[in-house]
């Protein structure tokens, strides 16, 4: 039996096309020259993982590339993402949103960019609390992803926002009973919020096993 090994390097260029075709250099007024920079620091620990990284199922994708708020703040990375050709929309004021920070446990700092691995939209915690989701993570050694990696998952994987498969993001929290959420709405992709103490039949919540910063 051939082992096809999953092509990381043809991926992460993939990614970086993506986000140039979707225009988030022009966000924060990145050059495309300025945004490739910051990539390539990132390369290395991509391929150093390679014999590590499983092709993408329908529920997971092996890695992601991430930008941080001050590249791509939420509000308008999420109008830069699609669904079937609609554009996405975040359901916050743009300070409310930027309140949302990772939470402690995951010791993120703050960086314009990084790449996690293993994500998995967490279909399995579909009617369960994130606040319980959030517990049964952390006992398996994983972490719940941020509201900038939930945008880079939707941006990169528009396929894994799906009916009943929508996404809690409970590692980015502002100090109320909130967690963001990202789900569809009219067809298209939504950031709203909703409350972690309740569960929804339709939305789970995402995790990572890892992440590398530059």
């Amino acid at each position: 039996m051939t082992h096809h090994m999953f092509d990381a390097a043809g991926e992460l260029d993939r990614q970086v096309e993506t986000l140039l075709k979707n225009r988030f250099p022009g966000l924060t007024n990145r050059t495309e020259d300025d945004f490739l920079a910051m990539v390539e620091p990132l390369r290395a620990d991509v391929l150093a993982r390679v014999t590590e990284l499983a092709p993408p199922t329908a529920d997971r994708v092996p890695f992601l590339l991430v930008l941080g708020p001050e590249l791509a703040p939420a509000g308008p990375a999420m109008e830069l993402t699609e669904l079937d050709g609609r554009p996405g929309l975040a359901d916050f004021e743009p300070a409310d949103i930027a309140r949302f920070e990772p939470i402690p446990s995951l010791e993120l700092p703050a960086a314009p960019m990084w790449l996690v691995f293993d994500v998995d939209r967490g279909s399995e915690f579909c009617n369960v609390r994130p606040n319980d989701a959030l517990t049964a993570i952390a006992e398996r050694g994983r972490t719940p992803i941020t509201v900038a990696e939930g945008i880079a998952l939707i941006t990169q994987h528009p396929q894994l926002l799906a009916k009943n498969h929508c996404f809690s993001l409970v590692g980015s929290r502002c100090g109320d009973k909130r967690v963001p959420a990202i789900w569809i709405s009219n067809r298209a992709p939504k950031l709203g919020w909703c409350w972690a103490g309740n569960p929804h039949t339709w939305l789970g919540s995402a995790s990572c096993s890892e992440r590398v910063l530059p």
